[in-house]
């Protein structure tokens, strides 16, 4: 596989961290309220890092089985479609559904490690990244030609680990970025006025990185 084509696929991780961390709905306006209830720029930080700590187990718990997969040799086109697929049905659900998980207000705003990851589970960031993450699991394969399965297992493991934290590094920076503008100038009154919701969007998006899998799993790529 062309060197574009993998360098192509790392971007889509730090894209999509990105555009996870400018989506309020992944949490930094939680960050925000943090740091203005305490009146303290550490409450700020450490809720960020609280977001990104669930945003990375939201990761691992989707990508981490993927990873162990034997069958994934065997069947790795098969999968990258049928993975394609659920994330396309994902959006399409997200489309016709637009209520937010109720669940999500139930837990306490103290608990922002579990609220981050409850929240990527129900709003399918994970499945975002497994038609991009078979396809970096795709070059390795054909990288390590006759070597020992449980060789490639563990390389996929390490990927897993490594999409999943450039992915939640993309999405801290973003997030923190604009949590700090606000904390620091804007304040919760300009957020109230300006605030942007971005779940058709995400919904969309869920369906394009789908087909998109779908596609490069039938081109080979």
């Amino acid at each position: 596989m062309e060197v574009s084509t993998e360098t192509a696929l790392w971007w889509a991780v730090i894209i999509s961290g990105i555009y996870h961390g400018i989506n309020p709905g992944m949490g930094w306006p939680l960050a925000v309220s943090a740091g203005l209830m305490n009146d303290k720029r550490t409450s700020l930080v450490a809720a960020l890092g609280l977001l990104a700590l669930g945003h990375f187990i939201a990761m691992m718990t989707i990508l981490l089985p993927f990873s162990l997969m034997s069958a994934l040799f065997i069947w790795e086109k098969e999968l990258r479609i049928a993975a394609g697929v659920i994330v396309v049905l994902m959006g399409i659900y997200l489309l016709i559904n637009r209520r937010h998980p109720r669940f999500l207000a139930r837990v306490h705003p103290a608990k922002l490690a579990l609220w981050s990851f409850l929240a990527a589970m129900a709003h399918g960031a994970g499945l975002m990244l497994v038609p991009i993450y078979l396809g970096i699991c795709g070059i390795d394969a054909n990288d390590t030609g006759h070597q020992a399965v449980q060789t490639l297992m563990a390389g996929r493991l390490a990927n897993a680990v490594i999409v999943a934290l450039v992915h939640t590094a993309a999405m801290t920076v973003a997030g923190g970025v604009i949590a700090t503008v606000i904390y620091f100038w804007l304040g919760l009154k300009f957020l109230s006025k300006t605030w942007f919701n971005l779940d058709i969007v995400w919904a969309l998006s869920l369906v394009f990185v789908g087909a998109l899998g779908i596609y490069g799993a039938y081109a080979g790529h």
